[in-house]
């Protein structure tokens, strides 16, 4: 049986100043607790043998992942298709801001110089279909928030990627076996689409 874990990375600085950031080359990386929750990450995959990371181009996303797999030699894959939503004019805005932005609640609409979440949406997907084409039996996913929390709801058969999972918490690993994941693909693609 092959495995997918996918985890939202460690708090993040932004995250302690309620910035949002869509742009990988403007990271600022983890806080501190951010360090500990990749730390705690660490522990929990400590059993498990991993075959392959998958991370978003973001520093956040890398450093949860070499925290977490500190002294193990697992071969990384950056994915560019597993970065954050890209919110253009948004870069460095408040946390309000963004949730006040139209494009917020009309998943159709862009982040004015950005993209849709439904753009997202099927750009996770197929992120995700290049990871089910691979042979690895294990899988690390470190990404961001939403491309977690619509692949845990479209894996449920949700009738919408926002809910009904709405909270992911940081560095904590979401399981997905391929049939679970291959679902999730399917249903956010017909969702998004």
């Amino acid at each position: 049986m092959r495995l997918f874990l996918a985890v939202r990375h460690g708090q993040s600085l932004f995250n302690v100043d309620k910035i949002v950031n869509g742009d990988p080359a403007l990271d600022r990386g983890l806080s501190e607790r951010g360090i500990e929750e990749a730390e705690r990450l660490a522990g929990e995959l400590a059993a498990l043998p991993v075959d392959l990371v998958a991370v978003s181009p973001f520093p956040r996303a890398l450093q949860t992942a070499n925290i977490a797999l500190a002294g193990r030699d697992v071969a990384h894959l950056v994915d560019e298709d597993l970065g954050d939503v890209r919110i253009g004019e948004l870069e460095g805005a408040s946390l309000a801001a963004y949730r006040d932005a139209p494009a917020h609640s009309d998943r159709k609409a862009r982040f004015p110089g950005g993209e849709s979440l439904d753009e997202a949406a099927l750009r996770y997907a197929g992120a995700c279909e290049r990871l089910l084409a691979r042979t690895e039996p294990v899988t690390l996913v470190v990404c961001h928030e939403i491309p977690v929390r619509y692949l845990a709801n479209a894996a449920a058969g949700s009738g919408e990627l926002n809910g009904p999972l709405r909270f992911v918490a940081n560095a904590t690993p979401y399981l997905f076996d391929e049939g679970s994941l291959r679902r999730a693909v399917e249903r956010m693609r017909e969702l998004a689409g």
